[in-house]
């Protein structure tokens, strides 16, 4: 089973990224699938998953209104445009699939490598 992150890149403040998650080997039909991050020396935190139906998506509040999860489940394929990035942002990108619909990192089964995005102001 892979996870395979991409997209990430130097952007300036207020600019946008897409994210992209693509997963090989199983199908994650039944599995949700998020994005988490983790900023340098802090801890990685929840910002945005997607339910294995694709109808269900919830969002940290500091990405709200600015960053949008879509994707196809069935298909291991998750995307995530961010819009109106801010330097806060800054951060390595994970991707994870889990078989229940958490925000707590510990409960996802399988991890991409990460995509690191830096945002300058």
């Amino acid at each position: 089973v892979q996870l395979q992150a991409s997209g990430g890149g130097l952007v300036q403040a207020g600019g946008s990224l897409r994210l992209s998650c693509i997963a090989s080997g199983r199908s994650f039909s039944s599995y949700s699938m998020a994005w988490f991050r983790q900023a340098p020396g802090k801890e990685r935190e929840f910002v945005a998953a997607i339910g294995g139906s694709g109808g269900s998506t919830h969002y940290a509040d500091s990405v709200k209104g600015r960053f949008a999860i879509s994707g196809d489940n069935a298909k291991g394929t998750m995307y995530r445009q961010m819009n109106s990035l801010k330097p806060k942002d800054t951060a390595v990108y994970y991707c994870g699939a889990d078989r229940g619909f958490s925000v707590v990192d510990h409960d996802y089964d399988y991890w991409g490598q990460g995509t690191l995005v830096t945002v300058s102001s």
